[in-house]
């Protein structure tokens, strides 16, 4: 029997037996389950014909007292009424309800429990008796007192729905779970039940349950924004960006006004590259909730890749609680400060990172003592950080360390990379699928010594696995250029240019620094010479050719600003720049009109692929860095083809890494440290062909004798820091910071 009609059924007996409050207060919660409950209004007219008692007359003032929210007349109604009919049943019941409101939680178990004198048989008074013991954090009690009511009467759905959400207050998501199945199977129109049981499988890691579950709710109630939203939210997880559109937006139509489905219809657009819509979906929350720091962020992230810097200045609002919900990667190009970036990946990691697991893993050493190091990532394919490290697993010593790669991103089975990489490996697992628990299961089973993770807080992370601990030692590198906020990470790999003496101060984690650079670089990378020519790409045969192929993001009006004025300076000279579409196109051209230079000495070379990407570097004289977010691949590839970057050694990690790279290079000179001498030596270089053909001869020389791309020399000294990571850990010693030479 549904809990539906038990309460009808109940009704009616209190009908009979002359309990007209009882049976008013039964059949005004099935209208509040059900408002078009057709038996409920008809049984409710039929009470209300004239004739009605004095305490009838009463009761209903307090009904509807109740209904509008007036509590405290509810209450005192209630009291009324309870002193003169002590054996009213519905009245106890609903003056208990009213004093839950009310924050009086043991006068609600007083009147509750006066209900269940009353009526020992009423389900929803032994019911609402354990939601009064919750309150008052009396679990054990409430939990019997539920589990009585579900063993006397199992088709009364509120019982276990409500032990359920007790049970998952408590962290017992399994038990919790089994009671919200049972609550559906007791009355499958209860709403609430398939909405919560959709939350707690989408936080179990039970995507395509939890899609089900709130699909359920939401058909029972199309009205139901949050059930919508939710949904949209486990299907943008999924990656299925056209589905979760369509689950926000009918979130929208049930509640217009529902701020939270703005800014997830926006992620999901920025998911498929429209990031004007998103952009607009952002500004839209904004405009409902001014004080909406996650859509501002947003909002200004997206708008940096386009270069719309209109309101740029507006960072300085986004300092809100709520903008812990955007991954710190998003406030990288606004402020070259440490100590702000410090600030917003704790308040993030906060926010994503588990709890701390109840046991550490403690694995005992190999067999073969071999170290074993599980490298998490989901970018093992075509991808910039395998451009980067393809050398480093390939020439990594299989004779010492056990390698195990974990993806969880696109499975592309015919990507060379990808093929590559799995050859140098002694593992390489598909996790995508897999819930946080079973990753955090297999990494234990696999008993590893060390996890690395490649990503940190950039698309696509699963970052908060390393929250369970899927290793006694922990590590970020290469993934992130920043710290992860979190203690769960033990230590972070760079160098003494990236964080330099003092800088320690701006990481959670014990900083190793690698003799010369941190960053990992494939001596074997392939360059495919072009054919094209400059006209090829719409270069002038002549004349200087300044390059910057950094993500749009990157570019801010500083440095803008700066890149015109070396255009003025020299004649005939263009920048030549990734194109990003056309949006991007657009503003950049604007921007260059707005400072006195045509649009069209701005050159936007398409996306090709990556070895002919450095072939084309050849026809361009001189790469321009970016500063608050350096160029970081992009700089490698720039140097390996041979062509000088100038850079500004900023005060972030991020701001520092092309400074890293051009001094273990052997061009330190490249490195400024201000903004002036940024703007002078771009000028002096571009008038001066001997100085700049020296810098180049230069780096063709010392691409193959110098520190950066001796990739051999580097895995060693990368495989020398996880070697004392992993003895510190065996004798029993904390993390803490060293060099490796």
């Amino acid at each position: 029997m549904s809990g539906l009609e038990s309460l009808l059924i109940k009704a009616r007996s209190f009908t009979k037996r002359g309990d007209a409050q009882a049976a008013r207060a039964l059949y005004h919660e099935v209208l509040a389950r059900h408002p078009r409950n057709a038996r409920a209004i008809a049984a409710l007219k039929a009470l209300d014909e004239p004739g009605d008692t004095p305490a009838q007359i009463a009761f209903d003032r307090m009904v509807a007292a109740f209904n509008a929210g007036r509590m405290n007349e509810a209450a005192a109604c209630g009291q009324a009424i309870s002193d003169k009919h002590p054996h009213a049943h519905g009245v106890h019941n609903l003056l208990g309800a009213a004093l839950l409101e009310l924050g009086s939680h043991a006068e609600a178990e007083a009147a509750f429990r006066r209900a269940v004198a009353a009526d020992p048989h009423g389900d929803a008074g032994y019911n609402n008796l354990a939601i009064a013991l919750r309150r008052q954090g009396r679990m054990d009690e409430a939990e019997a007192v539920y589990r009585e009511v579900i063993a006397r009467a199992p088709g009364y759905a509120d019982a276990p729905y409500n032990l359920a959400n007790m049970l998952e207050q408590a962290g017992r998501l399994d038990e919790a779970a089994q009671w919200l199945e049972a609550a559906v199977a007791c009355d499958p129109g209860h709403v609430e039940a398939h909405y919560n049981l959709g939350n707690l499988r989408a936080r179990q890691g039970y995507r395509d349950e939890a899609i089900a579950c709130f699909a359920a709710a939401a058909t029972l109630q199309s009205g139901h924004t949050d059930a919508h939203n939710n949904m949209g939210a486990q299907l943008l997880a999924a990656q299925r960006a056209d589905d979760a559109i369509a689950a926000f937006d009918r979130a929208l139509v049930a509640n217009p006004r529902n701020v939270q489905a703005m800014v997830n219809r926006g992620k999901a657009l920025v998911l498929k590259g429209a990031r004007p819509a998103a952009i607009a979906a952002f500004r839209a929350a904004l405009a409902l909730d001014p004080q909406n720091s996650s859509a501002r962020l947003q909002a200004l992230f997206e708008e940096a890749h386009l270069c719309d810097w209109h309101a740029r200045r507006d960072y300085a609002l986004t300092q809100g609680p709520d903008a812990a919900a955007v991954q710190p990667f998003a406030s990288l190009p606004f402020v070259d400060d440490p100590a702000h970036q410090l600030r917003r990946s704790q308040a993030c990691a906060a926010r994503m990172f588990p709890d701390a697991p109840p046991s550490l893993p403690d694995p005992a050493p190999s067999a073969d003592g071999r170290i074993r190091i599980g490298y998490f990532s989901a970018d093992f394919h075509d991808h910039a950080t395998m451009h980067l490290m393809a050398g480093f697993f390939r020439t990594h010593d299989r004779a010492r360390f056990e390698v195990r790669l974990y993806s969880y991103g696109p499975r592309r089975e015919t990507d060379a990379a990808r093929i590559a990489v799995r050859q140098q490996a002694d593992a390489f697992t598909e996790i995508g699928p897999m819930r946080d628990e079973d990753v955090v299961a297999l990494a234990r089973a696999d008993a590893l010594d060390i996890a690395v993770d490649l990503k940190g807080y950039t698309l696509g992370t699963r970052t908060r696995l390393f929250g369970h601990r899927l290793a006694p030692v922990q590590v970020s590198w290469m993934g992130y250029p920043g710290t992860s906020g979190h203690p769960a990470i033990d230590y972070f790999i760079a160098d003494d240019v990236t964080v330099p003496a003092g800088a320690e101060a701006f990481f959670t984690e014990k900083v190793v620094r690698l003799a010369h650079c941190y960053q990992a670089n494939d001596d074997a990378r392939s360059i495919v010479a072009d054919t094209r020519g400059r006209a090829g790409w719409g270069l002038p045969a002549k004349g200087f050719v300044f390059a910057s192929f950094n993500q749009s993001y990157k570019i801010s009006p500083a440095e803008w600003d700066i890149w015109m004025d070396l255009l003025h300076g020299a004649e005939g000279s263009v920048l030549w720049l990734l194109d990003t579409g056309a949006d991007t196109r657009r503003n950049l051209r604007r921007e260059a009109q707005m400072r006195g230079i045509a649009p069209e000495r701005l050159i936007f070379a398409p996306p090709i692929p990556h070895a002919e990407h450095l072939g084309r570097l050849a026809h361009a004289d001189l790469f321009l860095d970016t500063f608050a977010v350096n160029a970081h691949t992009t700089a490698s590839d720039a140097l390996w083809a041979g062509l000088p970057v100038l850079t500004l050694a900023g005060r972030q990690f991020a701001a520092r890494v092309a400074a890293s790279l051009v001094r273990s290079v052997g061009l330190p000179e490249l490195a400024v440290e201000s903004e002036a001498a940024y703007a002078a030596l771009a000028q002096a270089l571009a008038h001066d062909a001997d100085r700049l053909g020296n810098l180049r001869v230069r780096l063709a020389k010392n691409r193959s004798t110098h520190p950066l791309f001796d990739t051999a020399s580097y895995t060693r000294r990368v495989e020398a820091a996880f070697t004392l990571m992993h003895r510190r850990r065996l004798d029993g010693l904390a993390p803490e910071h060293f060099d490796v030479d």
